[in-house]
């Protein structure tokens, strides 16, 4: 069933990181040019494949394994889009290529708390369906 809470959090995820990043900044260089992920080529990719992969996991909700399987490859991907935002912000050189940070570099955090939350409840509704055939 396609209308469960489950869908609801990965539409909000397919939402974070489909269409804001390209709305709030990134980062502020130190020239004062907001940075959009648009303007990053692998952000962009990397923030295009977690809304795919979200999509992707709404489609199969007859599927609830695969759907969680889905999840845990978009948290990873939002882990690895998260360090590199913290690699960018705390650069080991002296001079850092980024002076402010945006609101945009929370939106991979905000992502993996809905995806966790999805992925509680494709495996409340799978302990549902095998305590309804432990009956049969």
């Amino acid at each position: 069933m396609i209308q469960r809470i489950q869908s609801f959090y990965l539409l909000i995820v397919a939402i974070l990181t489909g269409v804001l990043p390209f709305f709030f900044n990134l980062w502020i260089n130190i020239d004062g040019v907001e940075v959009f992920a648009d303007n990053e080529m692998l952000v962009s990719i990397a923030m295009y494949i977690s809304a795919i992969l979200a999509i992707w996991s709404i489609v199969q909700f007859k599927n609830r394994k695969t759907q969680f399987v889905i999840n845990r490859l978009n948290m990873i991907l939002n882990v690895f889009l998260l360090g590199f935002f913290v690699y960018r912000s705390l650069n080991l050189s002296g001079e850092a290529l980024v002076s402010e940070k945006g609101i945009g570099m929370l939106i991979p955090v905000f992502s993996i708390i809905f995806l966790v939350l999805a992925n509680r409840a494709i495996k409340k509704d799978e302990d549902l369906v095998k305590s309804v055939d432990r009956l049969r």
